[in-house]
C-alpha cells in the first residue's frame, strides 16, 4: 500500500510527459499537492538552501529551484555556501552585450532573439530562474548599474523587455525582472528610502515592470534593496501586494535581491515569496544551518505555529512556487537548451552591431578603410581589457572574449596596426579599488610616440567594470573620464589630428575633449563578440544604426536628478526625494530647454536619410481610437542602412505639468542605398493618458496635442497638431 501511495504521489507531482500542461491542469495539481505538504516543508520552500537555490520536497518528487545571474549571460557556478566560484571547468558561456546596447538597437525582434539565446544557455546549465532582465530607469549617469538596464525612457524599456522575457521563457526558464522598484543608485542602496510622486512612479518607473507582467507574462520578479515610503521593496505592501499582485494580476514568484529581506512579519504579509541571500549571525535559531535563520525560515514557521500569521499566507507562497516549478523544471515540453553555439555568437554579434552608436563623424573619419601603407594606432587600455570581468553580479565567464584590438587586427589585412596601452587601471574587485600596477607617465609617453608615427589614431577608452565605475555596489565618483584619459586625449591630438574615439561604457561621460575628436563611437559592453562587432562598424562592413537610449548631459548639473541638490541625489543617506518628478532624461532637457551633449534617440549613419510625407490619418480622435502616423524614409546616400523613426507626443496647454514631448512609438527601417520605404507607427489614444493623483487613475485629457516625428528627441522633421475628443467612439 505504501509503495502504491508513493507512486501515486510522484505521478501526481511529475505528471505525464506527453503534453504541455494547461493553466487549469497546473492549478489542479497544485490543489492536490498542498494538502500533502507539512507546514515545515511549505516554509522550507520559501527560503534559500544555498547561495543560488531553494529547496524542493524530495519525498514528493518536488524539485529544487535553481537560479543564476544574469541578464546578459549565465554566470559561472557559485559555491554552495559562499560567494567563491565553484571552480567548474564546464560552466563557460556566451557573453551577450549589456542591456544598454540592446536598448540602443531599438529592435524588438532582436530583443526576442537575445532572450531566446540567453534562455537556451540558462536551460543548458539547468537553471530554473534567470535573474534578469533589468528595467530600472536611467535617472542619473552616476548609477553604477545603469549598464544593466534599458535606458531612460519607460516606453522604450517596455517595448524591449516583453520580447526578451518571451524569448527566455520559451526555454522553460523563468525570467526574473529586476529590480522592482526605484533602485536607481548603488550608494546606500540597502536602506535609502525613496520618496517619489505617484505620477512619477506610475508614468516613469513602473511601466516597464507592468509590461513585463501583463504583456511579457514574466514568471518571477526580483524586489529591490531600497525602501519605498518607509518599507523595503522586497516586502512592500504598496508595490508587491497592491500594485504587482492585485492591480496587475501577477501570478508568479517574488524573489528578494540577495539580502533584501529585513523583517519576518513584513516578508510574510507584504508579498515576498522566496528569500535569498540573507546574512545571518548563526545564533538566533540554529548554529548548524544558517539558512534556518532566514526571516522566512524558522521565525516564519514560529509565527504560523503561534497563530500570528495564517497558514493561508504560506499556502499562497507555495502555490506560486509550485506554479513556477511546473512552468520550468516540471514542464514536460521543456527543451534541452544549448550553449556557445555559432547561432548564439551570431546573435551576440548582431546585437552589438546594431547597438553601437555613431555620435560624431567629422570629415568621414569613419569608416577607416583597410589600405596598404596605412598605419592605424590603437591606443587605450579598453582596447585589450576583458570587460566581462568585474561589475558585480553581472560578471561572466565566457568561453572567449574578442577584444577590440583582436577584432581590428583580424579584420585589417592590409593596414598596419600598432598598439599602446596609454593609460591603465587596476584589476576589478568587488567593493574596492585596486591601483594600477603601471607607471602612468611611461604609458603616456609610449602612446604619444605610437600616435606620432600613425596615419590615424583610434583611441579606445571610457569606463570599465571596476568599483565606482560601471559596477554593482558603488556609484561613480566623477562624471569625467577616469585614469587620466582626458589629458591623454589632449596630448594625442597635439601630435595627430586624425583622431577617432571609441567610448566603451554603460554610462554617459563628460566630453570637454569632444572638439578634438573627429569621430566618436559609443560602443557599450559588447560581450564575447566585442572586437568583431566593433571592427565590423569601424571598417564599414556594417553601417551603424544604434540610437542612444539615454541622454548625454554636457555637465552633471544639466541632468534633472542633479538639479535640486543632494536630497534629490544621492539623498542624505536616509531619505531621498525624486525632485525632478516626471522630467527624467530627455523630458528634462526638452522641457527645461537645456541642450544635451547628445540627445536621447540620437545616432548617425554612414549614409543619409530624409523623412517626408509625414501625416496623421485623422485630425481628431476619440479617446479610444488609434492614431496612425505614416511617413516615407529615403536613403539618400550610397550605402544600405537603417533608420529609426521616432514619434513623440506632447499635450498643448495641459491642466497638469507635462514633459514637452514623450516617446510613444518608433520603427526601425532597413533601406537600400537610393531607395525609399514607407512606414507607419500606431499609437493608442489611451497611451496619451497621464496618471491623475487625485483620482488614482489614468486620464486621457481631451484637447490639442502635437505629434513630433523625427530621428532623435531633439531632431524633429515635422510637428502635427491633432485633437482628442471628450467622448469615446463606439
Amino acid at each position: 500500500m505504501k509503495r502504491v501511495l508513493i507512486a501515486s504521489l510522484l505521478a501526481l507531482v511529475i505528471g505525464s510527459a506527453q503534453a504541455q500542461y494547461t493553466d487549469q491542469q497546473i492549478e489542479s495539481k497544485i490543489d492536490s499537492i498542498l494538502p500533502l505538504l507539512t507546514l515545515k516543508e511549505k516554509v522550507s520552500m520559501c527560503h534559500a538552501q544555498s547561495k543560488f537555490s531553494s529547496p524542493g520536497v524530495p519525498r514528493l518528487g518536488i524539485p529544487e529551484v535553481w537560479m543564476s545571474d544574469g541578464p546578459h549571460g549565465v554566470r559561472a557556478e557559485i559555491s554552495w555556501d559562499s560567494w567563491a566560484y565553484a571552480g567548474w571547468t564546464n560552466d563557460s558561456i556566451t557573453a551577450f552585450p549589456a542591456l544598454t546596447c540592446l536598448a540602443a538597437t531599438f529592435n524588438d525582434s532582436l530583443s526576442y532573439a537575445y532572450g531566446v539565446a540567453v534562455g537556451e544557455e540558462a536551460r543548458y546549465r539547468e537553471k530554473d530562474i534567470l535573474l534578469g532582465p533589468g528595467v530600472n530607469i536611467y535617472r542619473t549617469p552616476m548609477n553604477g548599474r545603469n549598464f544593466e538596464y534599458m535606458g531612460e525612457d519607460p516606453y522604450l524599456a517596455s517595448r524591449l523587455v516583453v520580447p526578451y522575457i518571451q524569448g527566455v521563457q520559451k526555454n522553460g526558464v523563468a525570467a526574473c525582472v529586476k529590480h522592482y522598484a526605484l533602485n536607481n543608485q548603488e550608494l546606500w542602496r540597502d536602506h535609502i528610502n525613496v520618496e517619489v510622486s505617484d505620477r512619477a512612479l506610475y508614468e516613469i518607473y513602473l511601466p516597464a515592470f507592468k509590461a513585463a507582467v501583463e504583456e511579457g507574462e514574466a514568471w518571477s520578479i526580483m524586489g529591490a534593496y531600497n525602501q519605498f515610503r518607509g518599507q523595503h521593496c522586497c516586502h512592500n505592501e504598496i508595490l508587491l501586494n497592491q500594485i504587482l499582485k492585485k492591480d496587475w494580476g501577477f501570478d508568479g514568484v517574488v524573489v528578494t535581491d540577495w539580502g533584501g529581506a529585513h523583517d519576518t512579519k513584513e516578508s510574510a504579509l507584504y508579498g515576498l515569496d522566496i528569500e535569498m541571500g540573507t546574512g545571518t549571525n548563526g545564533l538566533t535559531y540554529s548554529k548548524v544551518n544558517a539558512y534556518e535563520n532566514y526571516y522566512l525560515a524558522g521565525p516564519f514557521l514560529e509565527m504560523i505555529e503561534n497563530k500570528e500569521v495564517e497558514e493561508s499566507v504560506v499556502d499562497d507562497k507555495v502555490r506560486r512556487i509550485l506554479r513556477l516549478i511546473y512552468r520550468t523544471s516540471l514542464n514536460p515540453n521543456r527543451p534541452l537548451g544549448s550553449v556557445n553555439t555559432s547561432a548564439h555568437h551570431e546573435v551576440a554579434r548582431k546585437v552589438a552591431q546594431e547597438g553601437i552608436v555613431l555620435l560624431k563623424n567629422k570629415e568621414d573619419v569613419f569608416p577607416i578603410k583597410d589600405e596598404a601603407n596605412l598605419t592605424i594606432a590603437v591606443i587605450g587600455e579598453n582596447a585589450t581589457r576583458m570587460m566581462t570581468r568585474g561589475g558585480g553580479s553581472s560578471e561572466l565567464k565566457p568561453q572567449f572574449e574578442v577584444s577590440p584590438l583582436e577584432g581590428i587586427q583580424a579584420r585589417y589585412k592590409n593596414a598596419k596596426i600598432t598598439y599602446a596601452m596609454g593609460y591603465a587601471s587596476g584589476a576589478p574587485a568587488y567593493a574596492r579599488v585596486n591601483p594600477s600596477p603601471y607607471d602612468a607617465d611611461s604609458l603616456k609617453a609610449i602612446a604619444i610616440k605610437v600616435a606620432q608615427e600613425a596615419d590615424v589614431v583610434l583611441f579606445v577608452g571610457g569606463l570599465n567594470k571596476n568599483h565606482h565605475q560601471d559596477c554593482e555596489g558603488g556609484d561613480r565618483k566623477i562624471y569625467k573620464l577616469p585614469f587620466g584619459q582626458e589629458a591623454l586625449i589632449d596630448e594625442l591630438y597635439a601630435v595627430n589630428k586624425n583622431l577617432g574615439v571609441v567610448m566603451v561604457s554603460g554610462n554617459a561621460v563628460a566630453m570637454p575633449w569632444l572638439p578634438k575628436a573627429k569621430g566618436l563611437i559609443q560602443a557599450w559592453y559588447l560581450g564575447s563578440m566585442t572586437g568583431h562587432a566593433l571592427a565590423d562598424v569601424v571598417s564599414g562592413d556594417v553601417n551603424p544604426s544604434g540610437k542612444l537610449p539615454f541622454s548625454f548631459p554636457k555637465k552633471l548639473e544639466d541632468n534633472g536628478a542633479h538639479a535640486f541638490g543632494e536630497i534629490s541625489y544621492p539623498g542624505d543617506s536616509i531619505m531621498q526625494e525624486y525632485k525632478e518628478d516626471i522630467l527624467v532624461g530627455y523630458r528634462w532637457h526638452e522641457t527645461k530647454k537645456i541642450a544635451p551633449q547628445f540627445a536621447f534617440g540620437y545616432g548617425l549613419s554612414y549614409t543619409d536619410f530624409s523623412i517626408s510625407n509625414i501625416q496623421a490619418d485623422q485630425s481628431v480622435y476619440a479617446a479610444n481610437e488609434s492614431i496612425t502616423v505614416s511617413y516615407d524614409v529615403k536613403n539618400e546616400g550610397l550605402l544600405t542602412g537603417a533608420e529609426v523613426v521616432q514619434v513623440y507626443v506632447g499635450k498643448i496647454k495641459s491642466k497638469v505639468p507635462r514633459a514637452l514631448k514623450e516617446l510613444k512609438g518608433y520603427q526601425k527601417l532597413n533601406i537600400a542605398a537610393g531607395a525609399s520605404q514607407s512606414g507607419s507607427v500606431a499609437i493608442n489614444a489611451t497611451d496619451l493618458a497621464y496618471y491623475d493623483e487625485s483620482k488614482a487613475e489614468w486620464v486621457v485629457e481631451p484637447g490639442d496635442y502635437y505629434l513630433y516625428v523625427g530621428n532623435a528627441s531633439n531632431d524633429i522633421s515635422k510637428k502635427i497638431k491633432i485633437s482628442i475628443s471628450k467622448k469615446s467612439r463606439s
